[in-house]
């Protein structure tokens, strides 16, 4: 079983959504373009690397969490777009290239993240690989659980509604367990169900690494958000001072933000010790490196 750095899971991944967003022939190709545009626009590709890792953890193949990897990274990067229209958070840029409704269009940015809202469900139930089919039924049940309004979505909501507000930490947690959280602890069950996983202690152990490792994601983009600058980080910096935004750096500081940080950190290793047939490097390794992340 081959073992992959980050940036060479990134390209495998990169040329498994190429092959899954199939061409149509009906002269709708112009939104293929765009959910193409965005699709493929980089970025860290966390979602279905925890997938994919997570399969390999419980016993499985990347082959068989393919599917599952690219159908959570294609739920991510409709957020993505409907995040920056206008209507939303109102963003020009993402990643350092005109967001999907600067360059297609406010209709045809809507309707990609739809389409990839929808091509997510047809990837993760596709046929061709080891996945049982009750398993499969979890995975899509699942992942449109964490990725509706009782995850994602309802994430989203919260964050909309505490705009102009001040809401305290324990809002701004919830606030981000959804938006944030639930589509990554998505990603590690999708992985698990990938293998076939049914052992109830190590499911519970991933999801508890991925609540770590959201909950510290977030606080870092928080502080990278005060600390870095627009060039690093291929969007605005400070965005959420100009918007009035209660933030985790606004509410406990840097450096009380930085040790939360590596409390949480820890607490996804030791979440991964039940994991104890020697694959769990990686996925330490990666908690430890989204930790210390510079963009």
């Amino acid at each position: 079983m081959s073992n992959y750095t980050v940036n060479e899971y990134a390209e495998l991944i990169e040329k498994e959504l190429s092959k899954r967003l199939y061409s149509v022939k009906d002269g709708q190709d112009y939104v293929r373009e765009a959910m193409n545009y965005s699709l493929s626009n980089g970025g860290k590709r966390i979602r279905p690397i925890l997938t994919l890792e997570f399969c390999k953890l419980c016993g499985g193949s990347i082959e068989d969490a393919m599917n599952f990897a690219c159908a959570v990274e294609m739920i991510h990067t409709y957020s993505l777009i409907h995040d920056d229209l206008p209507c939303m958070d109102n963003d020009d840029f993402r990643r350092g290239k005109p967001s999907c409704h600067k360059a297609y269009g406010e209709e045809y940015a809507l309707l990609a993240g739809d389409g990839l809202l929808t091509l997510a469900f047809e990837t993760a139930l596709l046929d061709g690989n080891n996945v049982l089919p009750e398993n499969k039924i979890l995975a899509a049940r699942t992942l449109a659980s964490l990725a509706g309004i009782a995850g994602m979505v309802g994430g989203q909501v919260l964050d909309l509604q505490a705009e102009k507000t001040t809401p305290d930490y324990n809002k701004i947690k919830t606030i981000d367990a959804l938006k944030t959280g639930a589509l990554i602890k998505s990603a590690v069950l999708l992985g698990c169900y990938a293998a076939n996983a049914t052992d109830k202690t190590k499911l519970e152990a991933a999801e508890r690494y991925a609540e770590c490792i959201g909950f510290a994601f977030q606080i870092v983009d928080d502080i990278l958000d005060v600390t870095s600058d627009t060039e690093t980080l291929g969007k605005p910096v400070r965005s959420d001072e100009k918007n009035e935004k209660a933030t985790y750096v606004s509410l406990l500081g840097i450096e009380k933000s930085k040790q939360t940080v590596e409390q949480l950190t820890n607490e996804a290793l030791a979440a991964l010790d039940v994991f104890d047939n020697g694959k769990s490097e990686f996925l330490r390794n990666f908690a430890i490196s989204l930790a210390d992340r510079k963009k």
